[in-house]
């Protein structure tokens, strides 16, 4: 009996102590959290939506990294893919449609890049 309550005596004086210390260090603690939290990026909206578009322009002669990334495909893509992913985004940006004629010549070029580079 009396070594669980000298136990409890002890586990008490552990917790008080262990309190204590951090009372004492809670302000700089406080401190660093917000400077950390001022170097953190943003996370909205806008940066999310944005995430997954390659930000970057075109190269002045295509290649098969860019022509993967402009069909949405690996470098090693099967044929059938290439074709979906390109019926897939003209639809989607064609001329005709409203689409850009620039972008609808790119994607017709990385189409045929990735055709003939099999």
């Amino acid at each position: 009996m009396a070594s669980s309550i000298i136990l409890t005596g002890l586990g008490l004086a552990a917790v008080g102590f262990a309190g204590k210390h951090v009372m004492r260090r809670m302000p700089a603690m406080t401190t660093k959290f917000n400077e950390a939290m001022k170097n953190l990026p943003k996370f909205d909206a806008e940066s999310l939506a944005n995430a997954k578009y390659y930000k970057g322009g075109f190269d002045p002669k295509m290649n098969k990294r860019e022509a993967s990334l402009i069909l949405g495909v690996s470098p090693s893509a099967s044929k059938s893919k290439v074709k979906d992913a390109h019926k897939r985004i003209m639809l989607l940006n064609h001329p005709d449609r409203g689409g850009s004629p620039y972008l609808a010549a790119k994607i017709n070029e990385a189409k045929d890049f990735m055709d003939n580079a099999k």
